[in-house]
């Protein structure tokens, strides 16, 4: 369950996660947390928020940031507001630290989605990408659509395809979440 500081670190991607305001403390209305991207971090699959916007501010370093493909860099002071369905992927390409406020509106479940993804990078059940594998995805997929779906391929397909997996990632011992991780 996020908590006000709680940390999720992902060496996997590179990236840690601090929650500031959850979505318990805001009365669902904003998720807010402080991200720090090390040197190298990985590119995250493009996505995008169906029913959210973010908004992010940099504090520290650079953030490399590919937004309805065109890459940005973005520096300390520069803000950037993602509406709704706008496809984006950000990531610190540079040799130093990238520190960014990150706010979700509405929260919604974002934070679950966070801490099943660290919880499953931690315990090594994703690729070297950062990714979990395909059966996993398609559970991922399908209990988080409502705050983040990945670009390609079209939503529709995705949600066909991720239907018919899940039985098979049932059977295969596959969660769309894990208590521990979100303890």
């Amino acid at each position: 369950m996020a908590y006000k500081n709680k940390l999720l670190c992902n060496k996997i991607t590179r990236q840690d996660i601090r929650f500031v305001q959850t979505a318990a403390d805001t009365d669902g209305q904003l998720l807010e947390m402080e991200s720090t991207y090390y040197a190298g971090s990985k590119e995250p699959t493009a996505h995008y928020h169906p029913y959210q916007v973010e908004d992010f501010e940099v504090l520290t370093g650079e953030l490399t940031v590919k937004i309805s493909d065109q890459l940005k860099v973005l520096k300390k002071g520069d803000t950037l507001h993602i509406p709704t369905n706008t496809v984006h992927a950000m990531w610190n390409a540079s040799n130093g630290k990238t520190v960014v406020n990150w706010q979700v509106r509405p929260a919604m479940d974002t934070e679950y989605l966070l801490e099943t993804a660290n919880g499953l990078a931690q315990a090594g059940k994703v690729t070297a990408s950062g990714m979990p594998p395909l059966l996993q995805t398609a559970l991922l997929a399908n209990r988080f659509a409502s705050v983040f779906r990945i670009a390609r391929p079209p939503f529709v397909v995705q949600k066909i395809l991720f239907t018919l997996l899940t039985p098979f990632a049932y059977l295969a011992g596959y969660k769309p979440t894990y208590k521990e991780y979100l303890d």
